[in-house]
């Protein structure tokens, strides 16, 4: 080969080198643990995107289909299951052994139906309190690869799904799979590639945004009356930025900023 092709093909060569190199360095990748709902009672959440930092205020309610057995209390009240509550139970493979004095709780959920079947009851974040409460979908941090989160089930044969939403509007699920087991289990569930979390036009981060848990009974179980327990929602996600001249340009927060301290260049 000929000193002239020899160099033709060495800058070919370092030419594919230096658009991956850049490409490379371009996409940063930081994969980190995020806590986004420790069921501990408290309704303020923070967490951050890799860009700002996040604060939700929202608490957690929940809704039946149809069946859901409606009943009366002692003193004569009306009750409509499913019934939620802040429970003074952990997993002691989370949070250790001792009790004493300790304020850890966890997100109880009593269902009952009147009849076997597909029933299902949704978990849900909500804002505001009592009738004026509202769903409210939280953004996820990040670019999400995993959810998982703790779950004592009583050892009935009940599944548990989560639901989240893209940027289209389209809403995803997620499954958990069963929820049976005799004791507390950390279940996890990976995030599908087919869910678009970027998109071409700037800015390119668009998060998911979480919309509920949704637990399943299976027809041959027994609904009369279960215990459910949720303690720590945890995600594995990456909030690595995409190096860019100019990012800032695109950013949501930003813009109101720029153009709020911009002159007008009318007449």
């Amino acid at each position: 080969m000929k000193y002239g092709s020899i160099k033709a093909v060495c800058l070919v060569i370092l030419a594919y080198v230096t658009v991956f190199s850049v490409a490379a360095n371009e996409r940063i990748t930081n994969f980190t643990s995020i806590v986004l709902e420790s069921f501990s009672g408290d309704t303020a959440h923070e967490w951050h995107d890799g860009r700002h930092p996040r604060n939700f205020d929202f608490s957690w309610g929940a809704a039946a289909s149809r069946f859901t057995t409606t009943t009366t209390d002692g003193d004569g009240n009306e009750v409509t299951y499913p019934l939620i509550a802040s429970i003074n139970t952990w997993p002691m493979a989370l949070h250790g052994t001792n009790r004493e004095g300790r304020e850890i709780n966890s997100f109880g959920l009593r269902g009952r139906f009147d009849r076997r079947g597909h029933n299902w009851i949704d978990i849900y974040p909500v804002q505001g309190e009592g009738a004026d409460a509202e769903p409210f979908e939280f953004p996820i941090p990040g670019r999400v690869q995993r959810f998982d989160i703790w779950v004592w089930g009583s050892n009935r044969n009940f599944t548990l799904e989560a639901y989240v939403r893209d940027f289209h509007g389209i809403v995803h699920r997620i499954d958990f799979g069963s929820i049976a087991d005799a004791g507390w289990r950390n279940i996890w569930a990976s995030i599908p590639n087919n869910i678009p979390q970027t998109r071409r036009l700037l800015p390119s981060y668009a998060p998911l945004k979480f919309v509920k848990f949704r637990v399943w009974t299976q027809p041959h179980e027994d609904v009369n009356d279960f215990y459910i327990y949720f303690n720590r929602f945890n995600i594995l996600t990456d909030i690595g930025e995409q190096l860019i001249d100019g990012s800032e340009l695109a950013d949501p927060d930003i813009i109101p900023q720029l153009w709020s301290s911009g002159s007008n260049g009318s007449n």
